[in-house]
C-alpha cells in the first residue's frame, strides 16, 4: 500500500489530539529517553495488552538500547513525514515530559480493515488504558479518512 492509498491526497493529518487526561502528539527523537524508560519499565504491562500477544515481536521482552530505540523513532518519525504511518507519543497533560504510552496507526495488512490500531500506557498509568483507547478510536471516527478500521480488540 503507498502512502497515497493509506491517507487521500490533500489530507492533513491530525498532528494532537488533547483531553484532561493526557495529550498526544506525533513521536520523535526528541521523546527518546522518556519514551524509553517508559515501555521498558513496562513490557510485561504491554505485552498483556489487547492487539499485543505471545508472538509479537514488540515490545521485545529482553528490551533494547536506548539507541536501538533512537532508530525506532526516528523511522516512526519518517513513517509520519512520509504518510505511511502515524505514531504519536502519548504525554501527560501537566508534565510534556512525561511519556505515558504511544499509539501506532499503520496500514492493515487484511483486506477487512484499511488500518491497524496498536496503543498502550506504562504499567503505572495502566487506568488510562481504555480511556487511551476509546479517545483514539472517537477521534479516528472524526478527523481521520478510515472507516475501517482494526482496533486489535478493543
Amino acid at each position: 500500500m503507498t502512502s497515497e492509498e493509506f491517507v487521500p491526497a490533500g489530507f492533513e493529518p491530525p498532528t494532537s489530539l488533547v483531553t484532561d487526561r493526557f495529550r498526544l502528539e506525533p513521536l520523535g527523537p526528541q521523546h527518546n529517553e522518556a519514551d524509553h524508560a517508559a515501555w521498558m519499565s513496562s513490557i510485561e504491562h504491554i505485552r498483556s495488552t489487547p492487539g499485543y500477544s505471545e508472538s509479537s515481536t514488540w515490545p521485545p521482552r529482553e528490551g533494547m538500547t536506548l539507541e536501538a530505540n533512537l532508530g525506532d523513532l526516528r523511522r516512526h518519525a519518517d513513517d509520519f513525514e512520509r504518510r505511511a504511518g502515524f505514531t504519536f507519543t502519548v504525554l501527560d497533560p501537566e508534565d510534556a515530559d512525561d511519556v505515558v504510552g504511544c499509539v501506532y496507526l499503520y496500514p492493515s495488512r487484511s483486506d477487512e480493515a484499511v488500518v491497524v490500531v496498536h496503543t498502550w500506557v506504562r504499567a503505572d498509568r495502566a487506568e488510562l488504558d481504555v480511556p487511551l483507547a476509546d479517545a483514539v478510536a472517537a477521534w479516528l471516527s472524526t478527523d481521520w479518512p478510515w472507516e475501517r478500521v482494526d482496533r486489535r480488540g478493543r
